[in-house]
C-alpha cells in the first residue's frame, strides 16, 4: 500500500525554463552558446553548494567571473534575475493539491540551503510534510542516505513510497532501494502513471 509520494523540486515542481531564456542569458553575458549550464551546474562550486559546504551567495560570487560578471553588484543583479525567471509548474501544483488529503507528500531535492524559504515564498511549503534538501543535510541524490532520511522522517518503508524525478540516475537509485520511482516528463503523464499504480487522485 502506497502511503507517501516523494517529489524532486527542480524541473518537476518548478517548471523547466524555456531554452530561449538561456540563449538570452548567454547573449547578454557574452558567453559561448550552450555554455551557461556547464558553468553553473558542472562546477566544483555547485557540488559544494549542493551539500551545504558553501551558501548560495558564496556560490554566485564564485562563478561570477566565469559568467563575465566582475563586481559583486553585477553578480547579485544577475542572481535576482535568474531566480526571478523561475516559475512554478502549475499542473504539478494542482496534482499535489489533489493528492494531499490522501497521501504524505515530501520533497527530496538536490539544492543549496534555502529551498524551504523559496517554497514558502511560492506558497507551496504547506503542501509537504517533509522537505529534504541536500544543502541542509550534507548529502545529495543519488546517495541512498538522502532517500533513507526522507523515508525515516515520514515513517514509511521503501515499498510504501513513490518517488518522482526528472533525472534518470536518481530514479534508478530510488528503485534500487525498493522505492517505486517514476521519471517525470509532464504532469498529465505522471497522473496516469500514479493512477496505474492504484493511487486515488482527488476527483479523477
Amino acid at each position: 500500500m502506497i502511503k507517501a509520494l516523494l517529489f524532486d523540486f527542480g524541473r518537476v515542481i518548478s517548471a523547466q525554463k524555456p531554452q530561449i531564456l538561456f540563449e538570452q542569458y548567454e547573449s547578454e553575458l557574452n558567453l559561448l552558446p550552450g555554455s551557461i549550464n556547464t558553468i553553473m551546474f558542472e562546477s566544483l562550486f555547485w557540488e559544494k553548494a549542493l551539500v551545504g559546504e558553501i551558501d548560495l551567495p558564496a556560490y554566485w560570487q564564485a562563478i561570477g567571473p566565469q559568467l563575465n560578471l566582475h563586481t559583486p553588484a553585477a553578480v547579485q543583479a544577475f542572481q535576482r534575475r535568474y531566480y526571478g525567471d523561475e516559475k512554478i509548474n502549475p499542473e504539478v501544483t494542482e496534482l499535489l493539491k489533489l493528492l494531499i488529503n490522501q497521501y504524505q507528500l515530501a520533497v527530496i531535492s538536490n539544492h543549496p540551503p534555502g529551498l524551504k524559504q523559496w517554497m514558502k515564498e511560492w506558497d507551496i511549503y504547506w503542501l509537504f510534510e517533509q522537505v529534504v534538501c541536500s544543502g541542509d543535510e550534507g548529502v545529495a541524490k543519488p546517495d541512498p542516505e538522502i532517500f533513507h532520511l526522507a523515508l525515516e522522517r515520514l515513517g514509511v518503508a521503501a515499498p510504501e513510497a513513490v518517488f518522482v524525478d526528472d533525472t534518470e540516475a536518481h530514479v534508478i537509485a530510488a528503485q534500487a532501494l525498493g522505492i517505486r520511482a517514476l521519471l517525470f516528463t509532464t504532469a498529465e503523464k505522471l497522473q496516469g502513471e500514479l493512477e496505474a499504480l492504484g493511487l486515488f487522485i482527488g476527483n479523477s
